[in-house]
């Protein structure tokens, strides 16, 4: 559920607000007000618990925020759970050129002093998890000496109950990684996918420095798309198309995952993931890579704008 306010702002950078409250009987009216009179153009928010990465309204935020945005929170515990989780979510702001601010604590990235607050938070979640890892070494320890076993007995017995919740776990971190890293190729999917076929898309992204099988990716977008927060046709099969036609819409996908290649580039990545001209040979010219993106563009699989120079 989320709702936004416009609001002018005379700033230039964009000022973006999000406001979380646990449970749906809630009212965020205090967040929102508080935020649109810091200066939010935009004011999104959310019902979930604070306990759950798995929030769509923000994940979904975070997908459209560009550089020189500033996502504007009124204290910390509405954006993130715990520490280490802020510190994700304000390195993949940075990564995109997103500034964060809180408006209760002393963060502000965009600021020198903002920017040395998150140092020293980051330093006492190194502490945090230093103290954790000791702990849990010397109960293992003690354990050990006492003649205990460790690790949970519920699943050393095979418990039901100890099973599901185990399992509920694992799927919920699962989700939480998929919700952390999907902006770096859950576009790429919806721009491939479905007349892609998934060996493609896992060529694509892999030549983009990614490290995906065809398995792991379609249990991943599955995943998603079960929980909701990607579309459903994503997961249907692909058409079956000639091999020429599969050439072109793989050279459209490729410019589309990366617009700054060359004709030349291209054909290149071709050669490096082993595809062969349409009239045979190794070698791509640029003059066949661009009679591909030519038939791509005709059909509407590749948006019009400046062709790839040779």
């Amino acid at each position: 559920m989320s709702a936004s306010y416009p609001l002018s702002s005379p700033s230039l950078r964009r000022l973006v607000g999000y406001a979380r409250v646990s449970t749906e009987d809630q009212l965020n009216d205090a967040q929102v007000d508080e935020l649109k009179g810091a200066g939010c153009a935009v004011v999104h928010e959310e019902h979930g618990s604070g306990a759950s990465r798995t929030r769509p309204v923000l994940a979904k935020l975070m997908r459209d925020l560009g550089a020189g945005d500033v996502l504007v929170v009124v204290r910390l515990d509405r954006l993130a759970r715990s520490v280490s989780h802020l510190l994700e979510v304000i390195e993949h702001l940075d990564k995109r050129g997103v500034h964060f601010r809180s408006l209760r604590d002393p963060i502000d990235t965009s600021t020198p002093q903002g920017m040395f607050s998150l140092q020293v938070l980051g330093a006492v979640a190194q502490l945090e998890r230093t103290l954790i890892a000791e702990r849990t070494k010397a109960g293992m320890k003690a354990a050990k000496a006492r003649g205990r076993l460790a690790g949970n007995p519920g699943l050393r017995e095979r418990r039901p109950e100890a099973v599901r919740a185990v399992a509920a776990a694992r799927k919920r971190a699962y989700l939480e990684e998929l919700i952390t890293s999907a902006q770096t190729w859950l576009p790429t999917v919806r721009r491939l996918r479905p007349q892609h076929s998934w060996d493609d898309v896992v060529r694509i992204l892999n030549r983009k420095g990614h490290d995906w099988t065809v398995e792991r990716l379609r249990r991943a977008v599955h995943h998603l798309v079960g929980e909701r927060l990607a579309e459903a046709s994503l997961i249907k099969r692909s058409p079956k198309r000639p091999p020429e036609h599969r050439l072109m819409t793989l050279v459209a996908g490729i410019a589309i995952a990366d617009p700054d290649l060359t004709l030349i580039e291209i054909g290149q990545q071709l050669e490096r993931m082993h595809e062969r001209p349409p009239r045979g040979g190794r070698k791509w010219q640029a003059s066949s890579v661009k009679a591909l993106l030519d038939r791509a563009r005709q059909l509407g699989l590749v948006t019009s704008g400046p062709m790839p120079g040779s």
